[in-house]
């Protein structure tokens, strides 16, 4: 019988682990905080609170207690309730196929720029020189470092979909990696996944835990962390805010892909899915609270950092153009010497006026980035800036990198139960050879 052969977890805190690892993902750093930021501050948690007791949990709640009843895959699952129903757990597996080849692409550039970062200094902290040395390349100077190194180091970008550009083999190597690690991971079902989410649980938390003391200690910090618990309520009023509030708990919880049918379908038949079911769901929103921290303290000091270097630059154009002294023009007085200045010198003025920036710290911190935008930018950017630099980056990528990882390990999960749970391919594959034939079939 399937419940005499099948493999289990050694204990319930290798479920709840595995659990956390996958859905505790890169949603929760990079798309929860422009959530945020996007519909009022603060005043989002009120949605998204209220989604996660009427849809995250009662739906994860489900998912527990039909894997381990069943103790099949999502396709011999949703077939055991009704034959019809065969064809939600197909669904599934297909939407885990397309999100493991989009979570290991991640992977690999987490892999990109971890492996840069063990460099004196940090390849986007400044642009290239051109090709005769004695000029930085124009189009880095005209965007910035860390978008060129993104755009044309990491991407190298084509100017349209019709133009390919060619296998970067950077990237083609550091993807070959990120799927030997996730092979090898789940090489050997719950006995090395159950080991391997004792650290891809774990270790996100402590760089998160390092990376809030520190980001909280930068200046500017509380600029951001201001902006986040600033609730504007009348946002909302805008439906809008609700749908991504509900998206973002489905998609946080990894719900609807079978990665925790999957899982527990490996536990006990006796085994209390009900409170893990709670655990894992307080779990993972408290943990896209305590990323949104970390994220708008480091947005802060971005955005203070810009917003500081637009009026160093703006006095330093106007103490040369008027022949100022240089310390005549402070932040605190730009305002009034620039009032002075086009009164007493207008034609003079003039001439400058286009190239006078308006610096807003508001509007920087108004800038929503999400994605890899805010994952492979605006980190990155701030991390530059940051003293002991590359530190700071092998911290965060390697986070990043087990965040992805962990996730990996649910969508593997979805892909590879199934397949496993087939009488036909039990009988004659091996299944390090099930695996492998996931992968082809990727």
């Amino acid at each position: 019988m399937v419940e005499e052969s099948r493999p289990s977890w050694e204990n319930p805190m290798q479920f709840v682990l595995a659990c956390v690892s996958y859905a505790v993902g890169l949603g929760n750093v990079w798309r929860f905080p422009y959530l945020c930021q996007m519909h009022g501050g603060g005043g989002f948690l009120i949605p998204y609170l209220i989604m996660l007791v009427v849809e995250g949990l009662p739906l994860f709640y489900l998912e527990l207690a039909i894997g381990q009843r069943m103790r099949q895959g999502s396709i011999g699952a949703w077939s055991a309730i009704n034959p019809y129903m065969g064809g939600v757990g197909i669904a599934s597996v297909v939407v885990s196929i397309f999100l493991a080849v989009y979570y290991n692409v991640i992977n690999a550039w987490a892999f990109w720029y971890l492996f840069h970062s063990f460099q004196g200094t940090l390849p986007w902290a400044e642009c290239p020189l051109s090709s005769n040395f004695t000029t930085y390349i124009p189009e880095c100077e005209k965007s910035s470092s860390t978008d060129y190194f993104w755009y044309r180091e990491t991407l190298n970008i084509s100017s349209s979909i019709e133009d390919h550009g060619g296998i970067q083999m950077g990237q083609a190597l550091c993807l070959v990696l990120s799927w030997m690690v996730v092979y090898l991971c789940v090489l050997r079902g719950t006995e090395s996944t159950g080991k391997v989410v004792y650290f891809t649980a774990t270790f996100p938390y402590l760089v998160m835990i390092i990376y809030l003391i520190r980001g909280v200690t930068l200046h500017g910090a509380l600029n951001g962390l201001k902006y986040m618990f600033t609730p504007k309520l009348s946002d909302l009023a805008d439906p809008k805010a609700w749908i991504d509030a509900a998206t973002q708990i489905l998609f946080s919880l990894g719900l609807g892909c079978g990665s925790l049918i999957a899982f527990a379908s490996y536990n006990h038949h006796n085994n209390n899915f009900e409170k893990q079911a709670i655990v894992v769901s307080l779990i993972n929103s408290a943990t896209s609270i305590f990323a949104s921290l970390v994220t708008f303290s480091i947005y802060g000091f971005k955005a203070t950092f810009n917003y500081e270097s637009c009026l160093d630059r703006t006095q330093l154009l106007l103490i040369n153009t008027f022949d100022l002294a240089e310390d005549s023009i402070k932040n605190n007085n730009l305002d009034d010497w620039i009032s002075h200045l086009n009164a007493s010198f207008p034609d003079k003025f003039a001439t400058i006026s286009s190239q006078i920036e308006g610096c807003d710290l508001e509007s920087e911190l108004d800038t929503a980035v999400e994605g890899t935008g805010l994952a492979f930018i605006v980190y990155s950017e701030a991390i530059k800036n940051m003293g002991l630099s590359q530190l700071w980056s092998v911290l965060y990528f390697s986070m990043l990198l087990m965040l992805g990882i962990g996730s990996m390990l649910g969508n593997v999960a979805a892909i590879i139960t199934p397949l496993r749970d087939s009488a036909f391919l039990t009988r004659h594959f091996q299944k390090e050879t099930l695996i492998g034939l996931k992968k082809t079939l990727r």
